[in-house]
């Protein structure tokens, strides 16, 4: 096996790794919205008239969560 070969052979080693890397470090973000996400509606159905500041709340805990999946995968293109 020449030098080319293996080097070609490790790149896409380390691509299969970080693709599984990605898909592990997406469980976290996913737990999170699951959890915001029920706890709002929890807070909702315990005071009706705070679902209007309940949703807005979420909504900007969603971007915030959501922005970590994306540092994610931007990092698993970069390195």
């Amino acid at each position: 096996m020449d030098i080319v070969t293996l080097a070609q052979a490790t790149e896409s080693t380390v691509r299969g790794y970080g693709a599984i890397g990605y898909g592990l470090a997406a469980i976290g973000p996913g737990i999170g919205i699951g959890i915001l996400v029920g706890k709002t509606v929890e807070g909702m159905a315990r005071q009706p008239e705070m679902a209007g500041t309940l949703r807005t709340t979420m909504f900007l805990g969603i971007a915030f969560t959501e922005a970590l999946a994306l540092i994610g995968i931007v990092a698993g293109f970069l390195f």
